[in-house]
């Protein structure tokens, strides 16, 4: 039996802790979690909660910029603070309950002004791997959007206002490796095998095999012999749905009944496969053009670890690979005798192999010609790059400055605002509070005895903001008022719920697995709606 706190025992326990997310990100993502040094600024209830959302599965540090004092406010809406800290600093009493939440994560407190920071200290976000900003006027917002858009920080705004939530998200450039896409379909390569897959398929006779051994052939074997008998009567695979129909019957008319009466499982299996299974083998359009603009760049030093190895891969496509990607290296389960189905599955992995190593040695051949670098690839980057690489994903993003300078796409915006369900004219009156609070140095309907005349200030700067944009005045009444009436109040469970999902978001940034938005969401809690709006 291990010691305690042994690094097995240490990692075991470390598994137990985080075995749900283990299974979502993995050890190499939770170790990118680890490694991550995350910024907050102002420690509201939507920030906190943020927080909360990434201290919880472990990230590495964080640090609180808030030179706010708890007040009755707070009590009201942010769980970590309470009555007693009334008075103090806000940013280091929800440091402290926030860090009880996980003692693995460290945490530190700057009790200061973003402003301050920002003129005096332009170098203070630079260590940081991710920075999330709440509770910032407009002006402030802009300032930080410049200074970690020439950093290349990745910057997460998060807003909740009354009823809507909202998340920007700032990035210059994302890559993803490991997208997760939803219905991955397998890559069997049935219409083109490679050459050890199809010698041992040929070397199958479906026809003298006895009736054990014929109905636990893996269904690979039963959709490649079935193609070639539909090849040579009508020269290429099927595409629609009446060849698939059609392709489907030649199956069923191969399989033998069983002693039991019953139907042979694994042709049933085959059958149900073969609109996944006999999939054309190509590159996704979204993949080739990442390859084209891979092969069209000119490597330096300071090139990124994805994009050496997207041009090696391009590389391989066009020599090794004669037009098509690594071979993946995994099969679904099927119902076969283990021999076979372990021969067949081996031979997938040994060709992924193969292929994977030639991308390598061209990755290493790259690598050597560039020089010295900080961040070096290695084979195990090498091998999820080519399992992955028919979904991989680049992200070119906008900065938040660059977009509230005039910088989106106005038609776009103007056809939405025509849909009265569209969520983007929440969009538009967030943009309008906040040139409310340029203006008047406070938030509509934050003065209850001032809700009239907000309104009406309200209504002169959502016009002024549409003319800007070309549109006309077609916000309704209903809207304005609304916003007023929220006064910017917090709601906790808005809070909380649009806080979750910028943690998400932060996570998928840190990890480079999933897709983050790109690059606008609200949510709106009135309808339970929300949608994703690239500005």
């Amino acid at each position: 039996m291990e010691k305690p706190g042994t690094p097995s025992s240490e990692q075991s326990d470390k598994a137990k802790k985080y075995d749900r997310q283990l299974r979502l990100w993995g050890d190499h993502g939770q170790a990118s979690l680890e490694c991550a040094n995350i910024c907050l600024i102002n420690a509201s209830a939507t920030g906190t909660e943020t927080l909360k959302s990434l201290v919880l599965p472990g990230v590495g540090a964080i640090t609180i910029v808030d030179d706010a004092k708890v007040t009755p406010k707070d009590i009201g809406n942010n769980f970590f603070v309470d009555g007693e800290s009334i008075g103090r600093p806000r940013g280091e009493v929800a440091l402290h309950l926030l860090l009880e939440l996980n003692p693995d994560v460290r945490g530190t407190f700057v009790d200061q002004a973003v402003d301050e920071i920002l003129d005096n200290q332009p170098d203070f976000f630079s260590p940081f791997t991710c920075v999330i900003a709440t509770c910032l006027p407009e002006s402030t917002l802009l300032s930080l959007s410049k200074v970690l858009w020439d950093a290349n920080i990745p910057l997460l705004v998060v807003r909740s206002y009354g009823m809507i939530g909202y998340i920007r998200v700032q990035i210059e450039e994302h890559t993803v490796i490991e997208s997760h896409p939803d219905n991955e379909m397998p890559d069997l390569r049935l219409d083109r095998p490679f050459p050890a897959l199809q010698k041992y398929m040929d070397s199958l006779d479906l026809e003298t095999m006895d009736s054990k051994e014929h109905s636990h052939v893996p269904y690979v074997v039963i959709l490649y012999k079935t193609l070639q008998q539909w090849n040579q009567r009508y020269g290429a695979p099927p595409k629609n749905y009446r060849e698939k129909k059609d392709f489907i019957q030649l199956v069923k008319e191969g399989m033998r009944e069983k002693e039991s009466g019953e139907a042979e499982e694994n042709f049933e299996e085959a059958m149900k496969a073969v609109n996944t299974s006999l999939m054309p083998t190509r590159i996704p359009s979204g993949v080739e053009s990442i390859l084209n603009e891979a092969a069209s760049n000119t490597l330096t030093p300071s090139t990124r670890p994805f994009w050496i190895m997207a041009k090696a891969l391009h590389e391989f496509v066009t020599s090794e690979g004669r037009g098509a990607l690594p071979v993946r290296g995994t099969i679904p389960d099927m119902t076969a005798d283990s021999e076979k189905y372990i021969k067949i599955q081996n031979l997938y992995r040994e060709q992924a192999a193969q292929d994977a190593d030639w991308v390598l040695r061209r990755v290493l051949e790259l690598s050597q010609q560039l020089g010295p670098r900080k961040v070096m690839i290695t084979e195990s980057d090498v091998k999820a790059f080519c399992k992955n690489a028919h979904a991989l994903r680049v992200l070119k993003g906008k900065s938040i400055a660059e977009e509230y300078k005039g910088s989106i796409n106005l038609g776009d915006i103007g056809a939405h605002l025509e849909n009265p369900e569209s969520e983007l004219v929440w969009y538009v009156m967030l943009r309008a509070v906040d040139q409310f609070h340029s203006e008047f140095r406070a938030y509509p309907g934050y003065f209850q005895d001032q809700v009239e005349t907000d309104i009406v200030r309200l209504k002169v700067c959502v016009n002024r903001l549409l003319a800007d944009w070309g549109c006309g005045p077609i916000i309704k009444d209903d809207f304005i008022h609304e916003m007023c009436r929220y006064g910017a109040a917090e709601v906790h469970s808005i809070a909380a719920y649009i806080g979750g999902c910028a943690a998400h978001e932060a996570i998928k940034i840190i990890t480079a697995q999933y897709v983050p938005i790109h690059n606008t969401h609200i949510y709106n809690a009135i309808t339970a709606t929300s949608a994703t709006f690239t500005l």
